[in-house]
């Protein structure tokens, strides 16, 4: 990722932070809404697990200027979601899923580089929890 992405980022979630709770929820109605098979994966509170996603995004685009930082968490993180079933094809519909809610979250401020910048970055951490979980 470029300086200027990891800036377009920040800012970007910036604007995401405070309606947190809902982007969550907006989330996983399109996750599942893209693929349902992946519902069954999700045996918890759903309220908890949004804050979790919302907590672990926010870490990530903390130390995305570091990420020698979160790398073996990120990795660590790949190992679990290969315990709990998903599987490399399910990184793509995730990553859908959160370009889809930060589009509709942020309407207009959704810029082609905003956008652009989401994908390095999601790319970027897909692809060491891909890695590491053996995909």
């Amino acid at each position: 990722m470029t300086e200027e992405q990891i800036v377009l980022v920040r800012e970007s979630f910036a604007k995401v932070a405070p309606i947190a709770e809902a982007a969550a929820a907006v989330f996983y109605d399109r996750l599942f809404a893209l693929n349902p098979s992946l519902r069954p994966l999700f045996k918890g509170d759903m309220e908890e697990q949004g804050r979790k996603l919302m907590d672990i995004i926010g870490t990530a685009v903390d130390n995305l200027d570091r990420l020698e930082k979160i790398i073996p968490a990120v990795r660590d993180l790949g190992h679990r979601h290969r315990s709990y079933g998903v599987g490399d094809a399910d990184y793509e519909t995730v990553g859908s899923a959160l370009i889809w809610t930060l589009e509709d979250g942020l309407g207009n401020a959704f810029t082609p580089a905003v956008r652009d910048a989401w994908i390095a970055c999601y790319g970027t951490l897909a692809g060491e929890m891909k890695g590491a979980s053996g995909g």
